[in-house]
């Protein structure tokens, strides 16, 4: 991608999951979708009209969703369960760690209006913790998709696997990173735009306001490496070490803790190879989240392109004089 480009917006990646879902139930019967009473917010409404038959819905019962999920795969069905992600993966993680990774059963756990997608309604519906309790968990998949195009290959991808995932929605129109003919690679990132002077690894909905900041600092001579990485689980460790061996430096950017994500995922990686570079988390720290609207929560704590490039502005300002960052 060109950063003189401007980014075209398409539509919430939870829409082009229930597209996708659409075409590949209308091929094949034992797609099935279950949901939590969230067939409206997780956009299947469509899907339950067209396949009635191929779709469960359980209520307000995250436990039970998780469970049958697990039986109907036990039985050869290839099932998608959806559920706000806030919900589904506290409430229903002992079933998610026995039922699904433990006893093997190759359900697609659906987290939709994950991280502060829900915004206002404030901390508890809040999803800032499922990506670190998923990747304690042997035996699953963790995708987080940055477009339409990354979220309709992972959606084709789980359908195929036969392996427990977990695929993580929000809600806002998503911008137009690739083309449609671009390679998709369960573990393998995708390098938005090239540059040696700074690495930016983020994923799902802070993709977007990375490469925003690409834009800028492109726009003063600063070179930006942008990496989608959408599977946070398995770690793409090649792309990320070749990031930081040709940088001057990495940021991690998530819609998530910065406690157990992919940050620390990054982290843990670079330390292991010996790797030393500067190295800086954005994302939602250690405190009770400021509630509003989720581009207010991400200007807060700098998810934001202005936010990003005067992070990277300062550390590679301390970096030339020789400081410590």
């Amino acid at each position: 991608m060109r950063l003189t480009d401007k980014l075209t917006t398409g539509r919430p990646n939870i829409e082009v999951y229930s597209e996708t879902l659409m075409e590949l139930a209308g091929r094949d019967r034992d797609i099935i979708v279950m949901t939590s009473d969230s067939r409206g917010s997780g956009k299947l409404v469509p899907f339950a009209e067209k396949f009635p038959d191929q779709l469960v819905e359980v209520g307000i019962a995250e436990q039970t969703l998780v469970g049958v999920s697990a039986g109907l795969a036990s039985c050869g069905k290839k099932v998608f369960a959806t559920s706000p992600g806030c919900f589904l993966t506290a409430r229903a993680l002992e079933q998610i760690k026995n039922d699904v990774a433990y006893s093997d059963f190759p359900v697609n756990l659906v987290g939709i209006s994950a991280g502060v997608s829900y915004g206002a309604l404030g901390s508890t519906h809040h999803s800032l913790h499922d990506i670190a309790a998923l990747r304690a968990i042997n035996n699953i998949v963790i995708v987080v998709p940055a477009d339409n195009h990354e979220t309709r290959m992972a959606v084709r991808a789980a359908a195929e696997s036969n392996s427990p995932f977990y695929l993580r929605f929000g809600k806002r129109p998503m911008p137009h990173l690739y083309g449609e003919d671009e390679p998709f690679e369960i573990g393998r990132a995708n390098v938005i735009s090239g540059g040696n002077d700074f690495a930016v690894v983020a994923c799902g909905e802070a993709v977007a306001p990375a490469t925003g900041a690409a834009q800028l600092l492109y726009n003063e001579g600063i070179n930006v490496r942008v990496i989608s990485m959408h599977t946070i689980k398995p770690l793409d460790r090649e792309t990320l070490i070749r990031a930081a061996s040709e940088c001057r430096g990495v940021i991690t950017v998530e819609e998530h803790s910065v406690y157990g994500g992919l940050g620390e995922a990054c982290a843990g990686v670079l330390m292991e190879e010996g790797i030393s570079v500067p190295f800086r988390r954005v994302g939602i720290p250690d405190e009770y989240t400021v509630t509003g609207s989720q581009q207010e929560i991400f200007n807060h704590y700098g998810i934001s392109p202005e936010g990003i490039a005067g992070l990277i502005r300062s550390l590679l300002k301390v970096s030339a004089s020789g400081g410590r960052v």
